[in-house]
């Protein structure tokens, strides 16, 4: 004898599904509401704090775009000077060792700047 369920599948499915629905609420945590904040300021000095950055200059521009910045200075100005001069008259300042194959670069002139460095030490020591 066949009973026949006055249940269709859809229904059986729906019912386990509240079922399951109906078991997990029940191990659902309850809402406490949000914790305390804990800070080292106050709400009004937080408040002054983000005024004062809103109205600082220039706050949204990138490093280095409001030009050169500081730097510590550790070699004197004319010193530095006088080595770029000495530096741009050198006679062989733009050839390399791979201008040429298998060549070596020897400096056979003499820098122009220590020629006349030289020359007025020895005019110097003539009078």
């Amino acid at each position: 004898m066949i009973v026949k369920s006055s249940f269709s599948l859809a229904q059986l499915i729906a019912v386990g599904s509240f079922a399951m629905l109906a078991a997990a609420g029940a191990k659902a945590e309850s809402y406490e509401g949000v914790h305390a904040p804990v800070s080292a300021m106050s709400r009004a000095d937080v408040n002054a704090e983000a005024v004062r950055a809103a109205a600082a200059p220039d706050q949204n521009v990138v490093r280095g775009s409001r030009g050169p910045e500081t730097v510590a200075v550790s070699t004197d100005r004319a010193r530095v000077i006088a080595e770029a001069v000495r530096t741009a008259a050198a006679p062989d300042q733009n050839v390399t060792s791979g201008s040429r194959v298998n060549s070596k670069v020897i400096s056979t002139m003499q820098n122009p700047v220590d020629a006349r460095a030289a020359a007025a030490r020895d005019s110097g020591n003539r009078l």
